[in-house]
């Protein structure tokens, strides 16, 4: 398997590394060799060479200049996820692949235009939630947190629907969003380590449908989102 965490470095609030470290650890002990390449602003990134692609979330200020830095990744990022290639994209950073970005001083920076919604940043709060989840691909809720500042508009195709917190939209009941094998979601946690059948599912479309990963080594992880889910739950019906 090979790995490309990109803009690890600007790009990593959160702790979001870990969620690449979780992948490789699932790999390894399935005995399937992996390799991760960190790659940049200085780096050149040859994106279909990859199994898995991973950015997570940054400031807004890093957004956009990673936004800029992006455009020459543009047509080769839309052809990795029209053919189903594994992309992984948490907190803020799914939000450039839109139309269109307009910050709470009304400025618009163009999106990559891969997906036709918008986002609109205010500056008043910071919108931040404890989350509970659900999504088609698994049986069990997701769980982590929110902390944003943007509502996203036209999402056909969301990730998850919301039971708990913060969706696209304020008061929203869904959120994130998904094609083919293309994940995006403000969910961090970070999200596959806050919940290990989102872990299994992500590296097992990567392994191929013919190889059945196991999760024995996800003991703690596993108990984490148990007492987790367990106490938010408590908290919804409250």
């Amino acid at each position: 398997m090979k790995i490309l965490h990109l803009y690890y470095d600007i790009m990593n609030l959160y702790g979001d590394y870990a969620n690449v470290s979780a992948l490789v650890r699932t790999f390894e002990k399935n005995g399937i060799g992996c390799s991760t390449d960190k790659l940049s602003f200085a780096d050149d990134a040859v994106l279909s060479d990859y199994d898995i692609i991973y950015i997570g979330s940054g400031t807004e200020r890093n957004r956009n200049a990673v936004l800029e830095d992006m455009r020459r990744y543009k047509d080769d990022l839309k052809a990795c996820i029209d053919s189903g290639k594994v992309i992984l994209m948490t907190g803020n950073s799914f939000e450039m692949l839109g139309k269109s970005i307009t910050d709470a001083k009304g400025n618009t920076y163009e999106g990559l235009g891969i997906f036709d919604f918008t986002v609109t940043e205010q500056n008043k709060t910071r919108n931040t939630a404890d989350a509970v989840f659900s999504a088609g691909f698994t049986d069990k809720e997701l769980v982590g947190f929110i902390n944003k500042c943007s509502e996203i508009d036209g999402i056909d195709t969301p990730l998850f629907t919301v039971k708990m917190g913060l969706g696209n939209k304020n008061g929203g009941d869904s959120e994130g969003i998904r094609r083919n094998n293309f994940f995006g979601t403000h969910l961090t946690g970070p999200v596959l380590i806050k919940n290990p059948h989102f872990l299994l599912y992500i590296a097992g479309l990567a392994a191929g449908e013919d190889r059945k990963l196991s999760g024995d080594h996800l003991v703690y992880e596993t108990a984490g989102y148990d007492i987790t889910i367990k106490e938010l739950l408590s908290l919804r019906k409250d």
